[in-house]
């Protein structure tokens, strides 16, 4: 690896990291009651959204039955509303390319992906979609998809406050998804989409200019608010795009300057939730054991990729093409890149995209070396590395609280993370949020590749084939949306199984970490004793990353044998077949 990539690296951890340290700060005081400078200008919005939704400005506690079916009602409300417009997108306005409405299978697939966070499209934005639809269908629910696991994620601080957790109360729904929306989201899409303006992304309602080349030809380029939409797409750890090549289209990431922004802005809020996390339940050491832990899987997985990317095809080096003396392959992996952001900032780019589960590209997965491919596959099974918006650090939880009770029935200390007796039917609920993932990633994978059906949307064989297969639903699971586009899921199978696949991932999960967030606030806090077993200590935090590599990736590692790692090993032998070498 060049010193330039390690550098970039670094000051894109730096820079990210510093900035999520007051934003932290920031999002406990908004969620603790306590004031912020932009109370004064924002309540009077706030009064009006509640008394608009027929809801008390106090906000009313909820237990966690309350917090799950207000948080699922709304999501299900959305979620037709998304459905509705999007077939009957012919008919409604803002239409001025005349696209016809979407086929049920795909405006379901469509409907259920951008109401959870997750962002997979089986289109092409700019011939599939109206400037209304991006905007009522698409853009829309990035803002409240955001929003929802964001406050399931401060539903669970609180149930873990042992000091300030009040019986099984979790807060109220409705008050913390206004709140985020306004105080975080909201704000901060307005500054940067001017930003991404200047750099050049377009905010118009014009469908469509046509441009005359200089040698007579003719060029329809479609435009809308793509600054728009860019920018709560990588806030709100979204993904998906305007145009169908994402954030590798000039329109969406104009500039090298708004490629870091785009990836800062992905990162940012999940990292600054650990520090949230931290303030929240009082205890700042185990929020530093988190985040160092988190950093740990992230810059790994980042050091791994961009080098992988940077060796290149040892087939094409061990066959003397563009070899440089002593350098190995020449360029590296420039395939499937965008030449203005090299191959250190696409991998940095699109491993970020997978560890906060973003799902935006700026380069063409399918082409990576399977190296590099295996990293943001092994992120999106792990789905803990920071992850989105609320929902990878409880899972990084999840682990922790399975951490403390193997630790405790090994070492014979008592099971309590944060002053809360860790037993029976909280390790059965943890079981069940971390079982879903796998569940839902390897039965529709291997029912796929039996299928016919299922294996003629393939655009590759062999082992590449399977990573495909397995990388679609992997981040249909993980609520991520990215692909690596040698798939053709815009079939009825498809376009039926992702998006239950994604409703599962969502949902399934979400009810279980509320149901377990609600049984841990119901218990009395303890109090520390020689007994209790230590969280806040680097000991512990290597074995909680232990845990995570023992219970997470061995879960998966007997189809990553048949997927990637087959692919890596046979690509250094020389045999068949990575990449498109065929």
């Amino acid at each position: 690896m060049t010193a330039s990539a390690v550098w970039q690296i670094v000051l894109t951890l730096l820079v990210a990291g510093g900035l999520s340290i007051p934003l932290g700060h920031y999002i406990a005081r908004v969620f603790c009651n306590q004031k912020t400078f932009l109370d004064p200008i924002l309540d009077p919005v706030d009064a009006l959204i509640y008394r608009l939704i027929g809801r008390d400005a106090t906000g009313q506690a909820m237990n966690w039955r309350g917090y799950a079916a207000s948080m699922l009602w709304t999501n299900v409300l959305m979620g037709l509303v998304i459905y509705v417009l999007l077939s009957a997108q012919g008919h409604l306005p803002l239409n001025p390319l005349h696209f016809a409405g979407l086929n049920p299978f795909l405006a379901f697939n469509t409907a259920a992906s951008f109401i959870t966070n997750t962002n997979w499209q089986n289109y092409a934005g700019e011939s599939t979609l109206s400037l209304f639809s991006q905007m009522a269908a698409i853009t829309f629910p990035m803002f409240t998809s955001a929003a929802t696991g964001f406050v399931v994620a401060i539903a669970f601080f609180r149930a873990l406050s042992a000091n300030t957790s009040q019986g099984a109360n979790l807060g109220n729904f409705y008050r913390d998804f206004v709140r985020v929306l306004t105080r975080l989201l909201l704000p901060v899409c307005l500054v940067v989409t001017p930003i991404l303006v200047w750099q050049g992304s377009p905010d118009t309602l014009t469908g469509m200019v046509v441009a005359h080349g200089l040698q007579g030809g003719v060029q329809h380029i479609p435009l809308g608010p793509v600054a728009d939409l860019e920018a709560i797409k990588h806030l709100g750890t979204n993904g998906g795009g305007f145009y169908n090549a994402n954030s590798a289209h000039p329109f969406e990431n104009p500039t090298p300057l708004s490629n870091l922004i785009e990836t800062l802005l992905m990162m940012v809020t999940p990292m600054a939730l650990v520090v949230t996390f931290g303030r929240m339940v009082e205890n700042a050491r185990l929020a530093r054991v988190m985040y160092g832990v988190m950093a740990l899987m992230l810059v790994t997985a980042l050091f791994i990729a961009v080098g992988a990317e940077q060796a290149g095809t040892p087939l094409l080096t061990h066959a003397g093409i563009m070899q440089a003396p002593g350098h190995g392959q020449m360029g590296g992996n420039m395939v499937g890149k965008e030449v203005r952001f090299g191959i250190t900032q696409s991998a940095i780019f699109d491993t970020v995209s997978t560890a906060f589960t973003t799902g935006t590209v700026n380069s063409m997965l399918d082409s990576y070396t399977p190296m590099g491919g295996m990293v943001s596959l092994v992120q999106m099974m792990l789905n803990c590395v920071f992850g989105g918006k609320g929902v990878g650090v409880l899972n990084f939880l999840m682990y922790g609280i399975f951490a403390v009770f193997i630790a405790g029935l090994m070492v014979g200390r008592t099971p309590e993370f944060l002053g809360k007796k860790i037993e029976k039917r909280e390790i059965v609920l943890a079981s069940l949020a971390l079982l879903v993932h796998p569940i839902i990633i390897l039965i529709p994978t291997a029912w796929s590749l039996l299928a016919p059906y299922g294996v003629s949307s393939l655009g590759n064989s062999g082992s590449h084939g399977l990573s495909e297969v397995l990388y679609a639903f992997t981040s249909a699971a993980a609520n991520n949306g990215s692909a690596f586009a040698g798939l053709n899921g815009n079939t009825p199978w498809y376009n039926v199984t992702l998006g239950l696949v994604i409703l599962f991932g969502r949902y399934a999960s979400i009810i279980f970490m509320l149901a377990l967030g609600g049984s841990l606030a119901a218990k009395p806090a303890v109090s520390e004793t020689v007994g209790t077993l230590k969280t806040d200590t680097m000991l512990f935090g290597g074995f909680w990353l232990a845990t995570i590599v023992v219970v997470g990736a061995l879960t998966f590692f007997p189809v990553l044998v048949l997927g990637p790692i087959a692919e890596v090993f046979a690509l250094y032998a020389h045999h068949a077949t990575a990449g498109g070498l065929r």
